[in-house]
């Protein structure tokens, strides 16, 4: 057995059975132990950016880890955005990085780099293997690192000669690490601060399960969902309590009357950017911060213990939902009106809207029962990778790619993959050519606003993007509308076909 092999057989034996990859020279006898190997599914994905948000999505749906397999140090750099924010999801993947073999690493080839610096970006737990006997050892405990908890992307660098060459042959099998339940001084002290008046629960990581949710508001306290989080369970007939917003403005009112903050599996809430004038802490001033369950604990179980068992749950209504139909120009809210009518039931939703979220999702409330992944660690290009790992992860589930035009250029690549899977993804591109995001931060900073020069750098038209092109050349069928009729009727199609469709919805 050769190093490549004992490293697949390890894999696949501690439950790491999907591999999105692309790969390189020196990851070549890993790719031909595909062959020999059963029981690891390879995905292609023509950009790296590609290969870790996809594993993000995986892990975000599974609660498990996907492998990545990248080639050297540049290999590893095209993915580092988002595996920032598979970093800040706190979604568990093993990224299998390769390496020079080792007796060349001395000549400064042109591809040499210092890949551990590279991993170490996004990374705590980074391992090279040191002998081909020892990759199995190194994989498996670079899985349990990724397990966690929480769970965490943890890197492994394999030199070439150490794949090729014959070793032991020894597969190691490790413990998937179990969530603890909270010290009992925890619930004490969060039991005692859920009497008091001005007391709410926030609440992140797991612990946003409809039995997570529910089990917070039968303890009778407010409730709040934290902003980044990796996942979270919307739509009518469950218990919807309001996220934290983006922007301060709505933050800091949100939060203003909070006495004591429960924190559950999440960290004091704070401004995504520094503002002039503005803290960066979104708390009042004096509000109390309590820990219930930190990141690695078990939130849900928390709320359970901390619960009224007899208390009741009021949750959205289901009602009738009709889709906009008229030939007016194309606006937000009648495509979060349209989405919102025809979303199928427990569809996943990778959410990357940007400027566009702050209308579309309140009508999402009122949705079919739905899981929404949003934006964690703010590198933009996520949405469509996060839609590739979800659509492998629950082939049975509709997937919805909610992304904007500037954003989804970065890893357009997504696409490409969807078809070549035959993975069932609806992805509506909302176009207004701009970074729009940008006109609302430039007031903001105090930057004093746009001339012709700084207007150019936020306008992505001249050329304007087609993405019924842009789709339709990575084989993905694509539609374009431009009034609320046009993109009802095209969404209401896509949800009720499988496979990959794409809208460019035009909202100029």
């Amino acid at each position: 057995m050769t190093g490549a092999e004992s490293l697949l057989r390890t894999l696949v034996a501690n439950g790491v059975d999907t591999c999105f990859m692309n790969p390189g020279t020196s990851e070549m006898h890993f790719v031909a132990a595909l062959d020999r190997v059963a029981g690891m599914r390879g995905v292609l994905c023509l950009f790296e950016g590609v290969c870790s948000g996809a594993a993000d999505g995986y892990a975000r749906v599974t609660g498990r880890p996907a492998a990545t397999l990248l080639h050297l140090g540049p290999g590893l750099g095209n993915g580092l955005a988002n595996f920032h924010n598979a970093r800040k999801a706190r979604s568990p993947v093993v990224s299998i990085v390769g390496e020079h073999a080792t007796a060349h690493l001395k000549v400064d080839a042109p591809l040499t780099s210092d890949v551990q610096a590279f991993a170490r970006t996004v990374s705590q737990c980074v391992r090279t293997a040191v002998s081909a006997d020892n990759v199995a050892t190194a994989a498996a405990a670079t899985i349990a690192d990724a397990w966690g908890p929480p769970g965490q992307v943890a890197m492994l660098i394999v030199p070439a000669d150490y794949s090729w060459a014959e070793c032991a042959g020894a597969v190691p099998v490790v413990p998937h690490a179990v969530r603890s339940m909270p010290s009992n001084a925890a619930l004490s002290a969060a039991a005692a601060l859920l009497r008091e008046e001005g007391t709410a629960l926030l609440l992140g990581g797991t612990a946003l399960t409809p039995r997570a949710l529910d089990a917070a508001a039968r303890t009778g306290a407010r409730v709040i969902i934290a902003r980044n989080v990796a996942k979270f369970a919307s739509g009518s007939g469950r218990f919807q309590p309001p996220q934290v917003p983006y922007f301060p403005e709505g933050a800091m009112p949100l939060l203003a009357s909070v006495k004591n903050l429960i924190l559950v599996e999440c960290e004091q809430p704070v401004s995504f950017f520094a503002y002039p004038n503005t803290p960066s802490y979104m708390t009042a001033e004096g509000c109390v911060v309590h820990a219930l369950a930190t990141r690695a604990e078990d939130g849900t179980a928390a709320l359970e213990a901390l619960a009224q068992p007899r208390a009741s749950v009021s949750h959205a209504p289901r009602v009738a939902l009709t889709a906009p139909n008229d030939d007016s120009a194309l606006t937000l809210n009648a495509i979060g009106a349209a989405v919102a009518a025809y979303l199928p039931e427990n569809a996943l939703i990778a959410d990357e809207m940007v400027s566009s979220g702050s209308v579309v999702l309140p009508y999402l409330t009122k949705a079919a029962p739905h899981d929404l992944m949003p934006v964690t660690g703010g590198s933009i290009g996520q949405g469509l990778p996060v839609a590739v790992g979800a659509a492998i992860a629950a082939p049975n589930r509709k997937v919805i790619a909610l992304e904007a035009d500037g954003s989804a250029m970065y890893t357009l690549q997504s696409l490409w993959t969807m078809v070549r899977e035959k993975l069932d993804v609806t992805v509506v591109i909302f176009n207004n050519r701009r970074y729009r995001i940008l006109d609302i931060e430039m007031q903001r900073t105090g930057a004093n606003g746009f001339g012709g020069i700084a207007n150019d750098m936020i306008d992505i038209g001249r050329p304007d993007l087609d993405w019924v092109k842009l789709s339709e050349g990575c084989g993905v069928a694509a539609s374009r509308a431009t009034t609320p009729r046009e993109f009802s009727e095209q969404f209401r199609d896509a949800v009720r076909e499988r496979g990959p469709r794409l809208i460019e919805a035009l909202i100029l």
